[in-house]
C-alpha cells in the first residue's frame, strides 16, 4: 500500500522548486494534492508537468487569513478534508546589510515566511482536527538554526517558524496533529540563483561554488531530496515525530 493513500495535502508555495517536488511524491504515494501559490500560470504549469489526477491547484496569498481558510475549505470539498498541510511558501527577501535593509523589504519577508504558516496553521488545524490527526510540516532552513550575513530578516524569519512549530507541537500533541520542520540547505531551485545574483551581481557561478565548498557532501540538494525527507514526516512512518527540526543539508551543520 503506497505510503500516503487516502491521504489529502495542500502545499503552499506549490509552484516553486520544492513544493512542486513534494507535490509530485506525495501524488506518487497516493495522496490527493492541492498545490497553492500566488502564480496562477506557474500553478498550471506545474500541475501539467506532474501529470497526475490526484494534483490541482489553487491561487491564494498566505498572508491573508481568509485566503488561508479558503484553501483548506477548497481541498475539503474536491477531496473530502485534509490530512497534511506542507506550509512551504516563502520568500528570500534581499540580499544587503542590516543598515541598507528596506523596511518594506523587511516586513514582506516577515509576512510571508512567518505569518503565512502562523495563519496557515490557524485554518489547518480545524481541518485536520475532523480527521482525527494529521501531519503538519514547515519549511525552515539551515538559516534556521545558524546565522548568515547578508541576509539577516530571511535568517530572522527561519528561526522564528523553528518557535512556531515547536509551540504548536506542544500545543495540538492531543489531539494527534504533528508538528515538525524541514531545514535545508541551499537546493537547486530559483531562490538560490537569485541569492547568488545578490551575493556576486558580477558572479554568481562564483557565489555558488564557495556555497557549495561549505557542504561537505559538495553539492546542492535537489528538491526531491528535500521532498523526500517531507514524505517521511507527512505519512504515518513518523507517527512518534513531533516538535523535532530535520536538516537536509549535505552535512553543512555538522
Amino acid at each position: 500500500m503506497a505510503r500516503l493513500e487516502n491521504k489529502v495535502a495542500v502545499i503552499t508555495g506549490g509552484a516553486g522548486g520544492i513544493g512542486k517536488a513534494a507535490g509530485q511524491r506525495f501524488a506518487e504515494e497516493g495522496a490527493d494534492v492541492l498545490l497553492v501559490d500566488l502564480d496562477e500560470q506557474a500553478l498550471a504549469e506545474a500541475v501539467q508537468e506532474l501529470g497526475s489526477n490526484r494534483v490541482s491547484y489553487l491561487v491564494a496569498d498566505v498572508t491573508q487569513a481568509r485566503d488561508n481558510e479558503n484553501m483548506f475549505a477548497v481541498a475539503s470539498e474536491r477531496y473530502g478534508g485534509v490530512d497534511i498541510f506542507l506550509a512551504n511558501a516563502g520568500i528570500e527577501g534581499d540580499v544587503a546589510s542590516i543598515l541598507e535593509y528596506d523596511e518594506g523589504r523587511f516586513d514582506q519577508v516577515m509576512a510571508v515566511n512567518v505569518k503565512g504558516p502562523f495563519l496557515g496553521l490557524k485554518a489547518a488545524i480545524p481541518a485536520l482536527g475532523k480527521r482525527g490527526g494529521g501531519s503538519i510540516i514547515i519549511t525552515s532552513s539551515v538559516a534556521g538554526i545558524k546565522g548568515a550575513a547578508g541576509v539577516a530578516p530571511y535568517v530572522t524569519s527561519k528561526h522564528a517558524v523553528i518557535g512556531l512549530m515547536k509551540s504548536a507541537a506542544k500545543e495540538l500533541a492531543e489531539q494527534n496533529i504533528r508538528v515538525n520542520t524541514v531545514n535545508p540547505s541551499p537546493v537547486e531551485t530559483r531562490m538560490m540563483r537569485s541569492l547568488e545574483a545578490g551575493m556576486n551581481p558580477e558572479g554568481a557561478q562564483a557565489a555558488k561554488a564557495q556555497i557549495e565548498a561549505g557542504i561537505p557532501l559538495g553539492r546542492y540538494a535537489q528538491p526531491r531530496d528535500i521532498a523526500n525527507i517531507m514524505l517521511f514526516l507527512a505519512s504515518d512512518d513518523s507517527e512518534f515525530i513531533t516538535g523535532s527540526v530535520y536538516l537536509a543539508d549535505g552535512g553543512n551543520t555538522a
